[in-house]
């Protein structure tokens, strides 16, 4: 495999988008393509001239998050929940890339928990790419440079596209697009790149990769003649919410919402015992301030019970002082929730207990 760099320059120039993938192609390269604009970027990295992953700067975990989504409705789940865990994890704080090639490695961690396997990653990363070279393939101005990259060569590969595949199909959306005439960004322009005699529909494309058909992008025909799949269960993790305001309780069941949660509601404390011992929750989210019984009393009683002895108990309240604290302390709580919360920080306290 060759790692030989073309020509790198990091003065804005004249770009020619094809020509720089087909020298890259035709070299059987390997490494990493970045190229720069005044705004945003392209990485695109390659193994013996066939792609691995293409990454565009702009709105990044967005993108990856509308993928995601379109899968979730063959993959439950990848649901709200999931997607905002991840983000959480992965996504760069205040514009600071604090972890490199995130994206690609959100989807190695949906990997190793099982949420995708191996072949519908590689679909994934596939079809990503379509997007991110379709953007590439308009650039008029920018930098350049290409060169080995060893962190790359430590994380896991899913798949190994025909580059050449992919600018076909990019280009024959891009011909639709002007024929349309629908912006396709920022940077769009007359096109200059020459255009195979016969395009491929989509279809064509991906059955000339190297990666098998999944049902995540199967056709219109396979899907008509599909077999039902089995039923896959949509709440995964049950969590019992006890608050005297409806309101917080349906804020809650929002945060919560799709299929990752099944939120039991409970507005009557002197009733929550029965309702959760029936319902065998996960997790617990519990108000401290509630009549006749206060959230410290109650989780109390709860750790008396032999069956929630170690189910996580959360405290929900508006105080934040130090004796509230050491209270919850005291009646074993697992954590400590301040309201106002935002969905954000009601998942990733739930996240962190439920593992």
């Amino acid at each position: 495999m060759s790692t030989t760099p073309i020509n790198s320059y990091r003065l804005t120039q004249k770009l020619h988008p094809l020509s720089l993938l087909a020298q890259l192609t035709s070299r059987h390269a390997t490494g990493c393509l970045r190229v720069f604009t005044h705004e945003v970027s392209w990485s695109i990295n390659l193994e013996d001239g066939k792609l691995t992953y293409a990454s565009y700067s702009d709105n990044l975990f967005e993108r990856l998050d509308n993928h995601l989504r379109r899968l979730s409705q063959k993959i439950p789940t990848l649901n709200s929940a999931t997607r905002v865990h991840l983000r959480l994890m992965f996504e760069p704080k205040n514009g600071n890339q604090s972890i490199q090639y995130a994206d690609y490695q959100a989807i190695c961690w949906l990997v190793n928990q099982d949420y995708l396997t191996s072949t519908q990653a590689g679909n994934l990363i596939d079809s990503l790419a379509k997007e991110v070279l379709e953007s590439f393939l308009v650039v008029q101005e920018g930098s350049y440079e290409f060169y080995p990259e060893s962190s790359w060569d430590e994380l896991p590969k899913f798949c190994h596209l025909d580059l050449r595949l992919i600018v076909e199909y990019c280009q024959k959306q891009l011909r639709n697009r002007q024929n349309m005439q629908l912006p396709v960004n920022d940077n769009r322009g007359s096109l200059v790149f020459s255009t195979a005699k016969s395009p491929q529909t989509q279809s064509q494309i991906q059955n000339g990769q190297r990666l098998p058909r999944q049902n995540n992008f199967e056709s219109s025909e396979n899907r008509n003649n599909k077999v039902a799949e089995p039923f896959v269960r949509k709440s995964l993790y049950t969590i019992a919410c006890i608050d005297d305001s409806q309101t917080v309780l349906n804020s809650i069941k929002l945060f919560l919402g799709e299929n990752a949660f099944s939120v039991v509601a409970v507005n009557d404390p002197l009733k929550a015992l029965m309702q959760i011992l029936r319902s065998k929750p996960d997790l617990i989210l519990l108000d401290v301030e509630m009549p006749n019984l206060d959230g410290y009393e109650l989780c109390s009683l709860l750790r008396r019970h032999s069956a929630f002895k170690d189910t996580p108990i959360i405290m929900v309240t508006g105080r934040t002082g130090f004796i509230d604290r050491a209270k919850a302390k005291m009646v074993r709580a697992s954590g400590y929730l301040t309201k106002p919360f935002t969905q954000p920080e009601l998942l990733k306290i739930v996240f962190k207990h439920i593992g």
